[in-house]
C-alpha cells in the first residue's frame, strides 16, 4: 500500500516505510523528528521541471505529464518501491503545502497503477 504524507505531519507506526521524495530536505525539520527511512532524491522532479511548475495549480496537468516521463526513466527505483509496497505500507513523504498538486501525488498514482 502506498500513502502520502507531509513531512511536517507527525510520523506514526502506520506510516510503515517512510520515503522522502523531494530533492531538498524539508526546511526546519530535523532528521530525528522526520523519521525518514530512505531519501530518494532521484525520484524528485528535475530542477528545471520544479522551477517551471513553481507549485502553480494551473500548470499541474502539464507538470503531471512531464514528471511521469521523468519517473519512467527510473524504472528500477520504481520497481523497488512497488516491491516494498507489496510487502507493507510505504509512505511517500514530501514538504509541499499543496497536498493535491505536488510530486508525491503523481508518484503515488504511478506506483498504484503498477500495484493493480
Amino acid at each position: 500500500m502506498i500513502r502520502t504524507k507531509r513531512a511536517y505531519e507527525r510520523p506514526s507506526p502506520e506510516d510503515g516505510k517512510r520515503v522522502l521524495v523531494d530533492r531538498l530536505w524539508p526546511r526546519g525539520l530535523t532528521k530525528d523528528r522526520a523519521k525518514i527511512d530512505e531519501w530518494r532524491r532521484d525520484l524528485a522532479p528535475s530542477e528545471d521541471l520544479r522551477r517551471w511548475f513553481g507549485h502553480d495549480p494551473a500548470k499541474f496537468p502539464e507538470f503531471r505529464s512531464r514528471y511521469r516521463v521523468e519517473l519512467l526513466r527510473q524504472r528500477n527505483v520504481l520497481a523497488d518501491l512497488v516491491c516494498a509496497a507489496e510487502r507493507g505500507v510505504v509512505t511517500l513523504v514530501y514538504a509541499a503545502r499543496d497536498t493535491e498538486h505536488c510530486n508525491a501525488t503523481v508518484l503515488k498514482e504511478l506506483l498504484d497503477e503498477s500495484l493493480n
